[in-house]
């Protein structure tokens, strides 16, 4: 399909040294370039599993005010 694009010139002139520097057209970076695009977008981004930690239970019950001044300043 034929298509009119605007793109700036310096843009331009990287993607005809690119496609002489690779011995393929424009039109073939510009349609891989815009493949790999779409396809990083529809993938949702995998993460490594947060650490998790045994924290050895609670401290001090968090309802009681006093309780938590103490553990806090050290009384």
């Amino acid at each position: 399909m034929k298509t009119t694009l605007n793109i700036d010139e310096t843009v331009m002139a990287e993607l005809r040294r690119e496609a002489a520097r690779q011995g393929r057209t424009m039109s073939d970076l510009v349609e891989t370039a815009l493949r790999n695009l779409f396809k990083s977008q529809s993938k949702p981004a995998e993460f490594a599993p947060l650490p998790t930690f045994h924290g050895g239970g609670a401290v001090v019950d968090i309802a009681d005010r006093e309780a938590l001044y103490q553990a806090m300043e050290g009384r």
